[in-house]
């Protein structure tokens, strides 16, 4: 089974925490999620690399999702891109 890496940049707000329980709950076992808080230069070290420029964002395996690149968090495209599905 293929491994996804799904990495989440939040900022601590609720928006965020919201959009990171609600990933929580469509990942699956093929899923490494790992979660980056853009108030730490690590995090936003890590978000230059992608191209992160609001929060909350996710990046699946190395790719910016379509919705975190126009605005808001949606559930569709990231499933699109394989999150909580199983490879």
């Amino acid at each position: 089974m293929a491994r996804r890496t799904v990495e989440v940049f939040t900022a601590g707000c609720e928006v965020c925490d919201d959009a990171l329980q609600l990933l929580r709950t469509i990942i699956c076992e093929s899923c490494d999620l790992h979660v980056h808080e853009m108030r730490t230069d690590t995090g936003m070290a890590k978000a230059r690399q992608y191209g992160v420029t609001r929060v909350p964002s996710v990046v699946v395996d190395g790719r910016l999702a379509d919705c975190c690149k126009q605005g808001g968090f949606n559930e569709s495209i990231l499933r699109g891109l394989g999150v909580g599905t199983r490879s």
